[in-house]
């Protein structure tokens, strides 16, 4: 063997040692690059179709190659097969089936070709520092990390983590905030993903959990779990809230967030560049924490409407610009940090549409039963607001009203009856004009108003109902607090929303209508064909 391959190895292997010392990866994993790179050079010698091996002596730089061979009764594959007697040669004692081992002259590594061993290595090398810095990030979403900005590209801001690159998007940076290379950087690692360009750390200043993690880590009693940050809201760089709860009733969170001369939440306003922080105490009680989540205004009274998911809080006169905030951003950030959307009204507001409410359902019963002023007022204010409420109670409520008697209460439950009925014969009517098939008609759980509303979406056949997806025919979904930069399109109600049916009602109607479509196969076909699209449609719904 010439001395130029003795030094080529001797080369090799100071090179494998000097890459696995710089990436940190095992000095194994470049071997085994620098013996992937030797087998291709091998191959392109004595031919692709060998399973060529090669090993390099880790201590001496000696290189071993075979080709792995088959033992057969009749050689097919000449380069991959051997028959008995070539067996024997090779490895006496040979047996047909056993795969064994035929050496072979070492390539000169002079004539390897460099690029491609050199490709093989670096991809070999990079792949496995990819995956160390994937492992090693992996588990650490929603940790704090400290990093050195090392370049501001496009607005991102790259941030060197030692063993690893972030980068804070501009979105996840605290605005007006200026990066310079070279500065030192806290923030969350938000999620790491493996890339096709290797893993990816996503890092962020301004997500609410960057703000809980600072706290833990400025406020002891958050650290040990006696104090707890049950929600947090943030509008990055200018005002944020959190709710806390002490599970210790010694111990007040709202006073041990802030510090001593507030020198606890002031570590926390500077990391985050200034951003004014309300502390606020949390409760299991809804209206109570959106009314300490209001603060500093003063709330009069709050009105829940839980399927709605919405809240109504009425304030004084002078607190309606304090409670709203500059640009809404009180308001706002309340009803991220309850969940809630929360409609802000002064005593004015909330009287003139309690008024108008009144005068409302006071006309509606006037009409519809044909009684007088002040006999609908006195329905109105012991809190009937519907027909079908008429109608349908035990008569003794509505007999029970100062000034009410057994008599009328049957008479007014009678001509509420009498009304339900010809509201549902005007919407018969409304309904054939639309062009809505009586087919619908027959499908469980539908009024008539309901079928003037399809009709009135377009939705006039038996088919167009079953395209349906239950979500798309009675979901409500809850208003949601938006963020200020979300241009997405809230998700549209189902057509029947407003009827409050249920998911299981939903199913059933479109189950109704598409019983049609199997109506001509086989009684089992059929009832497998119905089964599958009712698995469909409950997929459909929690979709």
């Amino acid at each position: 063997m010439g001395s130029a391959i003795s030094a080529n190895k001797a080369e090799l292997l100071a090179i494998a040692t000097a890459v696995a010392t710089e990436k940190m990866i095992d000095k194994s994993i470049v071997i085994e690059a620098l013996e992937e790179a030797i087998q291709k050079a091998a191959r392109a010698r004595y031919g692709a179709e060998n399973d060529i091996r090669a090993k390099l002596d880790v201590k001496t730089g000696d290189l071993r190659l075979w080709r792995v061979v088959e033992v057969v009764d009749e050689v097919e594959d000449y380069f991959k097969q051997v028959d008995i007697k070539q067996a024997e040669k090779l490895e006496p004692g040979s047996s047909v089936g056993d795969f064994i081992v035929d050496p072979l002259p070492e390539v000169d590594l002079g004539r390897i070709d460099a690029q491609s061993a050199k490709q093989v290595i670096f991809q070999k090398v990079r792949d496995a520092e990819r995956d160390r810095q994937f492992e090693e990030f992996k588990e650490r979403a929603g940790e704090i990390i400290t990093g050195v900005v090392k370049s501001v590209e496009f607005g991102h801001v790259v941030v060197d983590l030692g063993r690893a690159e972030g980068v804070i998007r501009r979105d996840q940076q605290i605005p007006r905030e200026a990066a310079r290379v070279g500065d030192r950087v806290r923030s969350l690692i938000l999620d790491v993903r493996r890339e096709n360009r290797g893993p990816q750390i996503f890092l962020s200043r301004a997500h609410p959990d960057f703000m809980r993690h600072l706290f833990a880590q400025e406020v002891p009693e958050i650290y040990d779990g006696i104090i707890e940050i049950k929600a947090a809201a943030r509008d990055p760089g200018s005002r944020a809230k959190i709710g806390v709860i002490s599970h210790d009733s010694s111990i007040d969170p709202v006073g041990a967030c802030v510090g001593m001369k507030g020198s606890r939440v002031q570590a926390v306003v500077q990391e985050m560049q200034g951003e004014k922080i309300d502390i606020i105490p949390w409760s299991e009680d809804i209206a109570t924490f959106v009314v300490n989540a209001l603060q500093p205004a003063t709330v009069s009274r709050v009105v829940i409407d839980e399927e709605e998911g919405r809240i109504e809080v009425v304030v004084p006169d002078d607190q309606l610009s304090l409670a709203i905030g500059r640009r809404g951003q009180n308001v706002r950030l309340a009803s991220q940090l309850t969940g809630l959307a929360i409609d802000i009204m002064t005593e004015a507001d909330s009287s003139e549409k309690r008024q108008a409410e009144f005068a409302a359902r006071t006309e509606m019963f006037q009409e519809d039963l044909d009684v007088d002023e002040t006999l609908s007022q006195l329905l109105v204010a012991e809190g009937f607001s519907e027909l079908e409420e008429v109608a349908y109670v035990a008569p003794e409520e509505i007999s029970n009203i100062e000034g009410f008697d057994e008599e009328l209460a049957a008479e007014l439950q009678n001509r509420a009856l009498e009304a339900l009925d010809r509201r549902e014969a005007a919407a018969r009517e409304k309904r054939t004009e639309l062009g809505v098939e009586d087919a619908i008609a027959e499908l469980p759980h539908l009024t008539e108003a309901m079928l003037v509303t399809l009709g009135e979406a377009g939705l006039k056949t038996l088919d167009d109902v079953a395209d349906l997806a239950t979500d798309e025919l009675v979901l409500k979904r809850k208003s949601e607090p938006r963020r200020r930069n979300d241009t997405r399109k809230p998700e549209p109600d189902g057509v029947l929303a407003k009827y409050g049916l249920t998911e299981e009602q939903g199913n059933e109607i479109i189950m109704a209508a598409r019983a049609h479509w199997f109506e001509d196969e086989d009684e089992p076909a059929a009832a497998a064909a119905t089964e599958e699209a009712g698995e469909d449609a409950d997929a459909e719904s929690t979709q």
